[in-house]
């Protein structure tokens, strides 16, 4: 996402419960309903082709003094459910974003829509932030209200891939992590949810300015390349260019729209354990700017 719309926000922090260990079981894997996407077949580079490398399915883009690295999606879509699987750097990677989002940006310039999942970077003693955030147009005064949510995870994201995914389809929003949904932001009114066309996302930049810690920590080139590893793209869903019949597949195995019971328990488990901010609940926010809190 573009630097200028970055929330400034301090993280609230929540200490997770110690016995926490893992989430239990959303009993259905979406992912795995979702055929993996080739990344020449779905995205192309956007920018700083230099600092991209494609090997094997995996793609790799790194940040130095010199350039970042993103990629974009070949078609916009109107709804699906898009993923990939991620790998973060391990030690210092203060003031780097990692991030995969959806966003109609380059469509809308300063009056648009965004999805995000976005790695906050961390210094060595601490873990990684997730953020999650959405922005929508609303009355198009290119006043750009940010909803983030930021989580801790349950395991180490720079040990291994993991995969992470937004399902967006017209009544809900939802993020998941290894399928566990983490985030559910649902359509209480056209004003307050995004609806038009956007592209899928991919990028790795530097965010000093804001991204760890409220700005506290920068980005130290002394530990550059800072990398991001992707792979196991997931695409699925409906183009700008679909027919109105067309679904984006659905959030849970009933086969409807939005989250089972067992989907539901899992959520609410890893919010009680691992989120650590909440914008409906800072009471520094403008409330009247986020009538669906």
């Amino acid at each position: 996402m573009a630097p200028i719309f970055s929330s400034f926000l301090a993280l609230t922090l929540i200490i997770p419960l110690s016995n926490a260990q893992g989430p239990p079981s959303p009993g259905f894997s979406l992912s795995s309903r979702v055929s993996t996407v080739a990344f020449n077949t779905g995205f192309r580079n956007l920018w700083g082709p230099q600092h991209q490398k494609l090997d094997q399915g995996s793609l790799t883009i790194w940040l130095d003094k010199s350039s970042g690295s993103g990629f974009k999606s070949l078609r916009p879509y109107q709804s699906g459910y898009f993923g990939a699987a991620m790998k973060l750097q391990p030690g210092y990677t203060a003031g780097v974003i990692t991030s995969f989002y959806l966003s109609n940006n380059e469509e809308h310039p300063g009056d648009h829509d965004e999805i995000d999942i976005e790695f906050l970077g961390t210094t060595p003693d601490k873990p990684y932030t997730l953020q999650t955030n959405v922005y929508i147009r609303g009355s198009g005064d290119r006043n750009m209200i940010g909803r983030e949510m930021k989580f801790h995870l349950w395991f180490d994201p720079t040990k291994d891939y993991h995969n992470y995914a937004i399902l967006w389809n017209p009544s809900e929003i939802i993020f998941f992590v290894d399928d566990v949904p983490i985030r559910r932001y649902p359509r209480k009114s056209d004003a307050t949810f995004p609806t038009r066309p956007m592209w899928v996302y991919g990028s790795i930049w530097d965010a000093s300015s804001w991204a760890t810690e409220n700005g506290r920590y920068k980005a130290d080139y002394n530990h550059q390349p800072f990398v991001g590893q992707y792979t196991n793209f997931k695409v699925s869903g409906c183009t700008a260019n679909s027919p109105a019949s067309c679904r984006p597949p659905s959030a849970s195995p009933s086969g409807s729209s939005s989250l089972s019971r067992q989907q539901a328990l899992a959520m609410n488990w890893v919010q009680n354990n691992y989120l650590v901010y909440d914008y409906c609940h800072d009471p520094k926010r403008d409330h009247t700017q986020i009538p669906e809190c």
